[in-house]
């Protein structure tokens, strides 16, 4: 496909550190939930500074919706991505994912690994087809819970949270491990859905094999 211009509708904070961007969408543009596509900022010195970012609006709508970690820190194309405000451009390139949805399962997502599953749960919900899936989402502290809220409202107690920098009532401390997907995972005869940092996805894929998981029901994305 070629490249398609963006504008920019509308930009702001879902947690300290993560943006949303909703900009129009071209005509013709179709993905899959699940799949991301290559964004540069039309902007002199970074056009050549392509990065991936998952779609996390309903293939549906009419617009498009990017769900954005960012990193002040560094200088970055999403620190960049602070500067911009409403009718900023971005270019889209390819449109590209290894996740999409295969049948009812259960996600494990680390930070924002979380973004590729935002859209598949969205239309899921869509379609009334939520089913028994369930999302194991790890974090460093609560503040880092993208849309807690609305997972929660999704899932109800298929929603399970583990915090590694902070310990909060109610929600699981540590990291993802064999114990802790046995604590709370109690099928594993079925699809799994893994997107996060490569240690993380490396970890937990061995995890799951060693509890009996066939590798040919893991699809995994590294974020």
């Amino acid at each position: 496909m070629g490249n398609h211009i963006l504008k920019i509708v509308s930009i702001n904070n879902l947690t300290h550190d993560v943006l949303r961007i909703t900009t129009n969408k071209p005509v013709g543009l179709d993905f899959e939930p699940g799949q991301a596509a290559n964004l540069a900022i039309n902007k002199s010195g970074w056009l050549k500074e392509e990065r991936p970012f998952s779609f996390t609006n309903l293939p549906t709508t009419n617009s498009l919706e990017f769900t954005i970690k960012i990193y002040p820190e560094q200088e970055s194309v999403t620190n960049e991505l602070l500067e911009l405000k409403q009718d900023d451009e971005l270019v889209l390139h390819d449109v590209f994912g290894a996740i999409t949805y295969k049948g009812e399962g259960v996600f494990i997502a680390g930070g924002a690994g979380i973004t590729p599953f935002i859209s598949i749960f969205r239309n899921l919900k869509a379609k009334n087809k939520i089913g028994k899936n369930m999302l194991l989402f790890a974090n460093k502290t609560k503040a880092d819970i993208i849309l807690e809220s609305e997972f929660k409202a999704l899932l109800g107690k298929a929603f399970v949270n583990i915090l590694s920098d902070e310990q909060v009532d109610n929600y699981h401390y540590g990291r993802v491990t064999e114990e802790f997907l046995k604590e709370n995972v109690t099928d594993f005869n079925q699809q799994f859905y893994i997107c996060g940092p490569p240690p993380m996805i490396k970890d937990v894929e061995k995890q799951l094999i060693n509890l009996g998981v066939n590798k040919h029901h893991i699809t995994k994305e590294i974020f």
